[in-house]
């Protein structure tokens, strides 16, 4: 953790905000405000991703018997969002810092011009010496569209705004090579770019309050390492996780950054669910596309085309096994697409400067 972090953007899970019988943990919540407060103060912007909003709502608002399982997850959240939001702005307030609330779905990120004014949006208030206090809007988003979990957003947030660092605050110190709670289970305390899946270390079970786990966090650190982001997940139920981070003593998983990809790249990088088409490549440009030279997808690679897809759009990537590469935004629609596949000498169906090759396969 050698490099000078200037914009961090810090998740904080459900169980890290409720206590175990489900009530919000207040005390907990103050006092990782307080240590936001102390970041601010030394110098660093800080942009929050907070959960707990349905189980804010749970524990303050009984429903009808009947309420179905969507109804209930909607009310509690529009519901509960008042109530988190409330006493995050009362408790930066005595910090002597305004937040603002921000209320998102994926639908806000489907296209460059969305996603450019959400980033004017946080840019501004952060000029302004404003926090930014963003949460999915679980009341409205539609399911087939929702974040994994708040680590989805967390880390397109972090991309969007070109931050330095991403904090996945949970109940745990990070990723264990077994069962965090067995005692012989050992943390890893650093994933390097080249190092291998660690999904077999990993339990997918999933805590009564938040939609993701930690099969999550790590294929979202992954990807924002390999944007060039460094990425903790840390036990944001430890006192002071957050002046341990500033001074560099935090016991964690910590995730190697990348080269800097610039805002361009980490857009489509997290533009998989908006996609419009598929191109096959041959591995003569699998291995071009993947070598550390700066090269286009070119025609000539091409072996196949699915979808009906327009200039502009985002289309994936496949290698010949159907393996995904990456994403990227095509020159062409898919028509001229076709009538060009295996043709030498022929315009770049998807330029460099906008082609995302992942690092993650």
């Amino acid at each position: 953790m050698s490099r000078k972090t200037n914009t961090v953007v810090i998740k904080i899970g459900s169980n890290v905000l409720t206590m175990e019988d489900g009530s919000p943990d207040l005390n907990r919540m103050s006092g990782l405000v307080d240590q936001m407060a102390f970041l601010l103060k030394k110098g660093l912007k800080v942009i929050l991703v907070t959960s707990g909003a349905v189980a804010f709502g749970r524990k303050s608002l009984s429903l009808m018997p009947k309420t179905d399982a969507i109804s209930k997850k909607q009310v509690w959240a529009a519901y509960g969002q008042i109530e988190l939001i409330r006493q995050y702005k009362e408790l930066f307030s005595n910090q002597g810092h305004p937040i603002a609330q921000l209320m998102v779905t994926k639908e806000d990120f489907r296209d460059r011009a969305h996603y450019l004014n959400m980033k004017n949006c946080l840019d501004g208030l952060l000029k302004n010496n404003v926090v930014p206090v963003i949460n999915e809007n679980d009341a409205v988003a539609i399911t087939e569209l929702m974040f994994t979990d708040n680590d989805e957003l967390a880390g397109l947030v972090a991309a969007m705004v070109d931050a330095d660092s991403l904090l996945l605050l949970t109940n745990v110190d990070g990723i264990y090579k077994g069962h965090p709670t067995d005692p012989s289970a050992e943390l890893i305390t650093h994933v390097g770019q080249k190092m291998p899946n660690l999904s077999q270390y990993i339990s997918t079970h999933k805590s009564s309050f938040g939609r993701g786990g930690m099969l999550t966090k790590m294929t979202m650190a992954k990807k924002s390492a390999n944007l060039g982001i460094e990425v903790l997940i840390a036990n944001g139920k430890k006192d002071d996780v957050l002046i341990a981070y500033y001074n560099k003593t935090l016991k964690c998983t910590y995730f190697e950054p990348g080269k800097i990809k610039d805002n361009h790249k980490k857009w489509i990088a997290h533009s998989d669910n908006y996609s419009k088409g598929e191109v096959t490549i041959n591995e003569g440009a699998k291995l071009a596309l993947l070598s550390d030279k700066i090269t286009s997808l070119l025609p000539v690679g091409i072996s196949k085309i699915k979808g009906d897809f327009l200039k502009g759009d985002i289309i994936r990537i496949v290698d010949p096994s159907g393996i995904r590469l990456g994403l990227g935004k095509a020159e062409y629609n898919a028509i001229t697409a076709n009538e060009k596949i295996g043709l030498s000498g022929q315009k770049p169906l998807v330029h460099y400067d906008y082609l995302y090759i992942s690092d993650l396969n």
